[in-house]
């Protein structure tokens, strides 16, 4: 069993299909999940996007200043983050946003000895407003913190039970990598994460798994240690 790791959600995916906005129904049941797990005496840091509701690189914002743009994207992740602190804490466990950005009206500065003190005690963390700059997206986000606080492994939850040589969505006949490197991601040009947090955990050896998080219970399967979705190694 792992115990420290680093869980990065989609905005999109706590949208849960409607494309815009948060559900709070499959964000409560995420937060069980995630509570479960918490409880199994794994220490959880999240990083949650901001897709459901402003991306930097969307379509709307094709006519937007690029840097205007991001930051309007970090602030949308602090909007996700706040829903799923409210969802966890349902369940009684003790949740921390920890923002980029300094919002000390709704959640702490991010500081990363404090980031690390509050996982050794149980809480839960829950980093917003990516790394804080524009121009890096909130995979690299979570690539970097992954690595600050010292992750044994960084889970990406998806809509797909790991990573295919095409969208599995679409080409019937797509291929699964049960285990594959970061190079072979780079030189095949797989759309997992974006090359700057792929070359990230490349670079200091930290191993990804791409999972499924459509199946009840599986992030606590996969911090038990159960072999699901796509291994990435260096």
């Amino acid at each position: 069993m792992y115990k420290r790791v680093l869980l990065k959600l989609s905005g999109e995916a706590l949208a849960a299909g409607r494309g815009f906005g948060v559900d709070a129904l499959f964000v409560s049941a995420v937060a069980n999940e995630i509570a479960e797990a918490a409880r199994s005496g794994c220490q959880i840091g999240i990083v949650v996007g901001g897709g459901n509701f402003f991306r930097g690189v969307a379509e709307q914002a094709i006519h937007m200043d690029r840097v205007a743009a991001d930051h309007m994207g970090m602030l949308s992740t602090v909007i996700n983050a706040i829903a799923l602190q409210d969802a966890i804490e349902k369940t009684g466990i003790h949740v921390r946003v920890m923002s980029a950005i300094q919002m000390h009206q709704v959640a702490e500065p991010y500081i990363r000895r404090r980031a690390i003190r509050h996982l050794e005690k149980g809480r839960v963390v829950i980093f917003a407003a990516g790394t804080g700059n524009p121009y890096f997206s909130t995979d690299t986000a979570a690539s970097l913190r992954a690595m600050e606080i010292g992750a044994e492994v960084l889970l990406k939850a998806t809509s797909v039970d790991g990573i295919y040589n095409a969208d599995p969505k679409k080409v019937a006949d797509a291929v699964k990598f049960e285990q594959i490197t970061y190079m072979e991601i780079l030189q095949l040009g797989l759309q997992v994460m974006d090359t700057t947090a792929v070359s990230l955990c490349k670079d200091n050896s930290l191993p990804m798994i791409i999972f499924s998080m459509r199946e009840k219970g599986n992030i606590l399967r996969v911090i038990e240690g159960q072999k699901l979705g796509s291994l990435v190694t260096a």
